[in-house]
């Protein structure tokens, strides 16, 4: 089994290697129609296989057609990884969809709701604390 260190530092390779290759390597137009970009790669300790989280901007019609295919291009993307990076075995490579960012702005924008609808309730509370707030700033 390989070290927690070397386990992260060929994630962090392939994650590197596959944001290039969004870029520049896959020829598949289903992969152009919403904004792809890298956010993690998982690899488990013995370097067999590697989740990679994708984050996809756009349309619920696009993010299925880019899901789609990254799923058809994991040949590719598997034999490009084994060509560029130096493992034993090239690990078995799995496209994964990650959502996080979407909920990270759900939650801000509910919490921007309560903010304001607070405000609306106590407008002199929040009026106190933005003088403050920019006394603050002035010094």
């Amino acid at each position: 089994m390989a070290t927690s260190r070397r386990v992260s530092r060929v994630a962090e390779l392939i994650k590197r290697e596959v944001s290039q290759m969004l870029l520049n390597g896959i020829k598949d137009d289903r992969v152009g129609t919403g904004m792809v970009s890298v956010t993690d790669v998982d690899v488990s300790g013995d370097l067999q296989h590697a989740k990679i989280y994708v984050s996809i901007y756009g349309t619920e019609e696009a993010k299925a057609e880019t899901m789609a295919g990254l799923k058809s291009a994991t040949g590719y993307v598997r034999s490009e990884l084994g060509a560029r990076v130096r493992l034993r075995r090239t690990p078995e490579v799995v496209f994964i969809e990650d959502r996080s960012i979407e909920r990270g702005n759900k939650v801000l924008s509910l919490l921007n709701q309560i903010q304001q609808q607070r405000q609306i309730e106590n407008p002199d509370e929040y009026e106190v604390n933005s003088t403050y707030e920019d006394n603050e700033l002035a010094q």
